[in-house]
């Protein structure tokens, strides 16, 4: 018996949620874009509205100005739209309790065996898409299919407000003529190379010989050859299952350009910070600590170093993190951006004691940073801090704890 899978997909999440809030924009291009004058000068998402005018998702706010001078653009509120997440996800959990979150606006959900999914999900998929716009206020594209890959090509199909069925009998209809950058996980440097061999439709990719594209992009190309066939068996995770990550990253833009090696200590310590909080949230120790570097020229270099004993030390990371900084960046160039990520994280990770207390003090460490990740989530992530980033608070004043990015382990993950 097939499976019963949907992908939900919030339309044009942050600008709708900010339509929500201001009335009188509603009927106006729209934009959530970063601030230009903190140098965060892109479009971060777009409405309806300003998509018929070209604006598109990642371009300069000045490019969009060109297209669209009228351009409302709003700066984005990341509380606001986690609480339309949220509301969103209960929603789902009234009718299965296999959610997968892919982004905080989109969302896979297994009715498998659920009650009126004899249909084939379609009538859930409609109570969803009505319940979103009647107690959120918000429009909704879901897919309905019988694998992961396919809801979510479903709900990409039609927007806003829709809902796409792609069964077996739709998949040489729907899916195959479709462009082969369209399936997941198909980014630039694929489609490049695809098209090379002559690969422009998701129907030639699944047509063409598994062994063949394995010789091209090795496992990976088999498992897109499964994809685009409709063979993807992997599972939605329970709502309460914890998935298993790869990484845990955060990065900043700076409100101006960093010259000297103090500032980039500030500006590490202050990422460190929030990686190594969101690390102890998830229960983690990861072994292997990177550090990203974007020049003012916009050249971006990237360096990372295992250590020898996994950790959720801020000190550890950030100290890590600016040791491979001062290895590998010369100051040829000032610094626009900066980034912390920690991976190879070891989830049943047990502390080996050694003659010389450095376990024994990291162990004391983390357990004071716990008491202070609570006194931050009683009063707010000011209510302590370090001295050393009180010096330019301009610089380091940023609220980085909604900002870190989980990398889950994905589908090339998977045994098929």
């Amino acid at each position: 018996m097939d499976r019963v899978i949907l992908h939900s997909d919030l339309n044009s999440f942050y600008a709708s949620v900010e339509c929500l809030y201001n009335p009188k924009i509603r009927q106006l291009p729209v934009a959530v874009a970063g601030d230009p004058q903190a140098r965060h000068g892109i479009i971060l998402t777009k409405n309806q509205i300003a998509k018929k005018y070209g604006v598109k998702t990642g371009e300069a706010i000045w490019q969009a100005k060109q297209k669209c001078p009228q351009l409302v653009l709003v700066k984005p509120n990341y509380q606001r739209y986690l609480r339309y997440s949220h509301l969103a996800q209960e929603i789902y959990r009234s009718y299965t309790d296999r959610i997968e979150p892919f982004g905080i606006d989109e969302c896979w959900l297994d009715l498998s065996g659920c009650p009126n999914s004899e249909d084939g999900g379609l009538r859930i998929a409609h109570a969803i898409r009505r319940r979103i716009k009647t107690e959120l206020g918000l429009t909704v594209s879901v897919g309905v299919s019988y694998n992961k890959i396919f809801a979510k090509l479903g709900s990409d199909y039609r927007k806003p407000d829709a809902v796409t069925l792609i069964g077996k009998p739709q998949r040489e209809s729907i899916v195959w003529p479709q462009p082969v950058e369209n399936l997941l996980y198909v980014g630039p440097a694929s489609k490049r190379k695809l098209q090379r061999y002559g690969i422009f439709t998701i129907g030639q990719l699944a047509q063409a010989k598994p062994d063949f594209l394995e010789e091209i992009f090795g496992k990976t190309g088999r498992q897109l050859w499964i994809f685009a066939n409709g063979y993807d068996v992997t599972p939605v995770a329970s709502a309460d299952t914890k998935l298993s990550m790869k990484s845990i990253s955060n990065s900043t833009t700076t409100v101006r350009n960093l010259t000297c090696d103090e500032e980039v200590h500030g500006i590490l310590t202050m990422l460190s910070e929030s990686v190594a909080a969101r690390m102890r949230e998830q229960g983690v120790h990861g072994s292997t600590i990177a550090v990203s570097i974007r020049s003012s020229d916009l050249q971006s270099v990237e360096r990372q170093k295992k250590l020898l004993s996994p950790t959720c030390v801020s000190s550890v990371i950030s100290g890590t993190a600016m040791e491979l900084f001062r290895e590998n960046y010369r100051w040829e160039k000032p610094i626009r951006s900066l980034g912390v990520r920690v991976s190879d994280f070891d989830e049943d990770f047990v502390r080996q004691m050694d003659l010389f207390q450095k376990a024994q003090q990291q162990e004391n460490q983390e357990k004071i940073e716990r008491v202070v990740d609570g006194l931050r989530k009683r009063f707010g992530v000011f209510s302590i801090q370090r001295a050393s980033l009180l010096k330019d608070q301009q610089l380091t004043g940023l609220d980085t704890s909604i900002q870190n990015q989980i990398h889950p382990m994905g589908f090339f993950s998977w045994n098929y």
